[in-house]
């Protein structure tokens, strides 16, 4: 079985990196029961022998299947299964939902705040991050500017202690920017977002930004919802995996 071309389906046929590849197929094998709970996962070389794949593919996916709760991994025993169900991802040291709940709570009002104190600096350093995330073609590079974007905004509040909140999740921010841009393809809709709230905060319009920020959060608890959801059953064909 090789992984490392893959489509899923859907309304648009999307590529899909070969570690999305591995993932779907290691997720579903648990939740049908292939990997009962307490199972322990087939060691490494075994998996990347049958899946022809390389060990940085599948140390992603494997990543990615602890972030979701479905197995722990133990140093020098392996990878067990814990659960066959996706409840609630954890990034970090905060669960999907309980960051979220956060964010909502501090990054509208902030953008809010954001539209009515920015200064000259604070859009020209926004714009210029922004820029530089539109022509970023790296994940991991984008995944370090999107967490500066959302502490930039904040920054423009004029109010520390907000901004201080958001160095606080800046790990879990990342973790879960990384995990949405692998799994739901992000990127691309993330910046029109981020433009938007930049546009809002250079007309100076408290309730702009605070739609934009709003949509933009949405937009993020809707992909990690169909994530979660997602009983990926999709079969893999002819393709090549996801730039």
């Amino acid at each position: 079985m090789n992984l490392s071309d893959s489509q899923t389906g859907g309304p648009a046929l999307r590529r899909v990196s070969a570690m999305e590849a591995v993932l779907t197929h290691l997720r579903g094998a648990i939740e049908r029961g292939e990997y009962a709970i307490g199972d322990k996962l087939p060691s490494e070389a075994e998996l990347c022998r049958s899946l022809e794949i390389s060990r940085p593919v599948l140390r992603e996916a494997l990543r990615a299947l602890q972030t979701m709760g479905l197995t722990v991994s133990k140093t020098g025993k392996g990878t067990f299964v814990v659960a066959n169900t996706v409840e609630d991802p954890t990034f970090g040291d905060y669960a999907a939902s309980d960051l979220l709940e956060v964010r909502r709570h501090v990054e509208i009002p902030v953008a809010g705040y954001a539209a009515m104190r920015r200064t000259p600096e604070n859009l020209d350093h926004l714009a210029h991050l922004l820029d530089r995330m539109e022509r970023e073609t790296d994940t991991t590079a984008w995944v370090a500017m999107d967490t500066l974007f959302h502490i930039a905004v904040a920054e423009a509040s004029r109010n520390p202690v907000f901004r201080r909140v958001i160095e606080e999740i800046r790990d879990a921010l990342a973790r879960q920017s990384a995990f949405l841009n692998e799994l739901g393809g992000r990127r691309e809709q993330s910046n029109r977002e981020h433009r938007a709230i930049v546009e809002a905060l250079i007309d100076g319009s408290e309730h702009d930004a605070v739609e934009a920020m709003s949509h933009h959060l949405d937009r993020v608890e809707n992909t990690l919802t169909d994530i979660v959801r997602s009983a990926r059953t999709d079969t893999p064909t002819e393709g090549g995996p996801e730039a």
